[in-house]
């Protein structure tokens, strides 16, 4: 995300107050908060080595499934 620098100089006869007015007025103005949210619960995607382990994990355990439901050691669902 590129940086976006929001600067205020404070003006003459200008008190604080306005000063943080013009300051939060100039950061919505410049579309910084939104992006910040929007990228906030992004969440990157998983690399193919992590894919790989989770689909090897996953034919594992249905191997192990199989295994016990033809010993009897685990119920068949029955579908209907």
């Amino acid at each position: 995300m590129p940086m976006i620098n929001v600067e205020l100089k404070k003006n003459d006869h200008e008190n604080a107050t306005n000063l943080i007015r013009r300051f939060t007025r100039k950061i919505q103005e410049s579309g910084i908060i939104p992006k910040v949210k929007g990228n906030r619960y992004a969440q990157r995607d998983t690399s193919k080595l992590s894919q790989k382990t989770i689909a090897l994990r996953k034919l594992a355990r249905r191997k192990e499934v199989e295994k016990l439901k033809k010993l009897g050691k685990m119920e068949t669902r029955d579908t209907k």
